[in-house]
């Protein structure tokens, strides 16, 4: 295992998701809960989960089409996604 990659992976998501809606609903649910800790784990849980579901399903798509190909359709994904956020709501 390469543990430098493992680090500097880990240390990027972690302060890429500081200001993250799951961490401000975590603080939110927190400190109106009574037990505090089960919102912890819950929401410690969910993030390895759907890291865990974004890791398997993309090793599993790059069976199916090549990495070039993958990244195009992200970088698609990602750039629609920001042209979208520029159009104005309709009321």
């Amino acid at each position: 295992m390469n543990w430098q990659l493992l680090g500097l992976t880990f240390i990027t998501v972690f302060l890429s998701e500081i200001g993250d809606k799951s961490q401000l609903a975590t603080i939110a649910l927190s400190g109106s809960s009574s037990a505090p800790r089960w919102v912890f784990w819950g929401t410690a849980s969910a993030l390895i989960m759907a890291s865990f579901l974004g890791v398997f399903l993309g090793e599993r798509l790059t069976e199916f089409l090549p990495l070039n190909t993958l990244k195009f359709i992200a970088a698609g994904g990602f750039l629609g996604l920001g042209i979208r956020s520029l159009w104005p709501k309709k009321s």
